[in-house]
């Protein structure tokens, strides 16, 4: 009989869990503003499924995501080095290691971290996996909406993004 429970994977360094860099699915031309990230996905490394963990690296110049805000997903990020900025709605402020921040669920602040420095800076994101979350962009004509297993993008309009 087959074992259908998820198997127990063994430690590992944060660093050698594959990274993604650049876009991991923005449209153009949002894709431009994450061309200097790289996203180690630890959480789907461990085939964690009610919450994420994502070890994320900035580049100077890069930015985190795009000014977003989540409608039924809390998150929290940790600053474990450098020195990113925090841009929150219309305020911004520079973050250090050991400084962390809470976003709960469907307050409506946008925000996102960017690397003004000329040393990479690397944050800890954690979030829950609710497969209802919907994704904002109030300062784009963007939206994310989670279907069938994967992030699908839209304009405000409700129309895909080709």
């Amino acid at each position: 009989m087959p074992d259908d429970k998820p198997r127990q994977k063994p430690p590992i360094a944060a660093a050698d869990v594959p990274g993604q860099r650049g876009s991991t699915g923005y449209p153009p031309p949002w894709r431009l503003l994450v061309q200097g990230r790289t996203k180690r996905k630890i959480g789907d490394w461990f085939n964690l499924t009610r919450f994420g963990v994502n070890l994320t690296t900035l580049e100077p110049g890069a930015a985190s995501s795009v000014m977003h805000c989540h409608a039924t997903q809390d998150e929290l990020v940790y600053v474990l080095s450098g020195q990113p900025t925090l841009v929150m709605d219309d305020t911004s402020q520079v973050l250090g290691p050991g400084d962390c921040i809470g976003f709960p669920a469907g307050t409506g602040v946008a925000h996102q971290f960017v690397n003004d420095s000329d040393e990479p800076a690397v944050i800890l994101e954690i979030g829950d996996r609710d497969p209802s979350d919907r994704v904002d962009y109030p300062h784009d004509d963007l939206r994310a909406e989670f279907r069938d297993g994967s992030w699908v993008f839209l304009n405000r309009d409700g129309q895909p993004f080709e």
